[in-house]
């Protein structure tokens, strides 16, 4: 008399399923990563808007009850720098669509859209030297943070702004680092990246128009 035993269907083997669900949770931990910088981007954004509010605020107050109050003639690379950081913001915007259509990658080769940030890279680097050379000629005139009230403004506002952008191209030099090395790129990461630079391209118009008037 043969016995006959049941036959036992067992769950795939750990060797198959681990590395599945490690990726899924590897995922899954990269997406989330990728929704709290978003949110602490619009947070640093709040932020930093609060800050030149404050700083704004003082100017015009400061110039109000003030009786020594001159102006200052900004220097002509102002409007040079300006053009440059808002050609920056054009150059993030053509790398955006040379890597993404929607939520997809345009392009299967890696290192699309590198170029266009490279450039974007290149032209925030030009920008903070361009404001470098303003208070280097503003410096040779005479005018030092503490020379005047408005020209303490004027250094305070200025660094203060290239300061951020300096933070900005951190994170963009991150993108660059991410791309030309093949390695994944979240578009949730590209698009807070690309929201603080565009920030700070219409943070400094702001600031100009502030110095402009004001100063």
């Amino acid at each position: 008399m043969s016995t006959t035993h049941p036959s036992v269907v067992g769950e795939p083997p750990a060797l198959i399923s681990t590395p599945v669900a490690a990726l899924a949770r590897a995922n899954a931990r990269a997406s989330s990563a990728a929704e709290a910088s978003h949110s602490g981007v619009w947070v640093a954004i709040f932020a930093i808007t609060m800050s030149f509010v404050a700083f704004t605020s003082a100017l015009f107050v400061r110039e109000g009850a003030s009786g020594d109050w001159t102006h200052l003639t900004l220097p002509t690379i102002l409007y040079w720098n300006t053009l440059t950081l808002f050609a920056a913001s054009a150059t993030f915007e053509l790398s955006r669509h040379a890597i993404f259509v929607g939520r997809e990658f345009r392009s299967a080769s890696a290192r699309s859209g590198s170029g266009w940030l490279l450039l974007t890279l290149a032209l925030g680097l030009l920008f903070v030297a361009g404001q470098f050379a303003a208070w280097r000629q503003l410096s040779s005139q005479g005018l030092y943070l503490a020379t005047s009230p408005n020209s303490s403004f004027f250094y305070v506002l200025t660094v203060a702004h290239a300061l951020h952008v300096l933070g900005g191209m951190l994170a963009l030099g991150w993108l660059v680092r991410q791309r030309l090395g093949g390695q994944p790129l979240r578009r949730r990461s590209f698009e807070s990246t690309s929201i603080y630079w565009h920030f700070m391209a219409v943070l400094w118009l702001y600031l100009l128009i502030v110095l402009r008037t004001k100063l």
